[in-house]
């Protein structure tokens, strides 16, 4: 009975542990919220590899009449008139503490890459990502809700 006990309180530690593992970590889906009108814009999906976090566009949230899967019209080199869908618009990001730095962000919407950063809120259901030129004095900073 009392190794029985145990098990139990280990197992549900653990279950606890990676319930609490996958709040502080940017790795999964997420509902991009744009920054000028609040509506929700897309779904990205943010992966790990190497220490290094990466997104990509898993599904666009597009207005009845808009194309549903528009390319990249305005993106240059090897991303010119690519899907959106499927595109890896974050990458680079690697944590700094309670922040992930170092990274880049493609805007679809006008092709440029920003220099970008991103810091986990309110117990890991938000992302505030941040895009600038620069300094992150000089940019604007998205709040994605978490999915799954």
């Amino acid at each position: 009975m009392k190794k029985l006990l145990i098990t139990a309180i280990a197992g549900s530690a653990l279950l606890a542990a990676s319930a609490f593992a996958q709040q502080t970590s940017p790795v999964g889906l997420w509902k991009t919220i744009d920054d000028h009108s609040g509506k929700p814009k897309a779904f990205i999906r943010i992966s790990e590899s190497n220490g290094e976090m990466k997104g990509k566009v898993e599904k666009l949230l597009r207005e009845p009449g808009e194309e549903q899967n528009p390319k990249c019209v305005k993106c240059e080199g090897a991303l010119k008139d690519q899907p959106i869908i499927g595109m890896t618009i974050l990458s680079g990001m690697k944590q700094d503490g309670d922040e992930y730095k170092g990274g880049q962000i493609l805007d679809p919407d006008n092709g440029k890459f920003y220099q970008s950063k991103m810091s986990l809120t309110d117990n890991g259901k938000k992302l505030n990502v941040r895009g600038y030129i620069g300094v992150p004095l000089l940019g604007r900073t998205q709040t994605w809700i978490r999915e799954e």
